[in-house]
């Protein structure tokens, strides 16, 4: 008496999978509160390709998690957690790229995986002089 089941499923996952309804308010409400950005406010080529980056390592990371035996899922959340990092770490000096930057962390925050310290962190140097 006592025991129980336990999955392999982790946090991360967990969150992976209740985050959709979350994700499609938080769309929904970006895309009735903003318009699309000025000239001055687009965003440089290198942030786009980070977020590009992490959004591929975030469906593999969904997709190792669908699959039988989910034996690629722990590399698969290292791929998408060091793409988020990367984001995180972005220095954004441009408007346009500290609007985007602020828009995708917003978006992957309401599903409740900007959780690390390392994230806070990062973003945090991002935003320092480097001299």
């Amino acid at each position: 008496m006592g025991e129980f089941a336990t999955s392999r499923i982790n946090r991360r996952a967990l969150l992976f999978h209740s985050g959709s309804a979350v994700v499609a308010s938080t769309v929904a409400a970006t895309a009735r509160g903003t318009g699309s950005p000025g000239r001055d406010q687009e965003h440089s080529d290198r942030l786009q390709e980070l977020i590009e980056a992490h959004r591929i390592a975030y469906a593999a990371f969904g997709k190792a998690l669908h699959d039988i035996g989910g034996g690629d899922s722990e590399r698969a959340s290292r791929e998408e957690e060091r793409a988020l990092l990367a984001i995180c770490g972005y220095a954004a000096v441009e408007e346009g790229d500290r609007l985007a930057k602020a828009r995708y962390l917003l978006e992957i925050e309401a599903r409740g995986e900007l959780d690390l310290a390392e994230h806070m962190q990062a973003v945090l140097r991002s935003t320092m002089w480097k001299g």
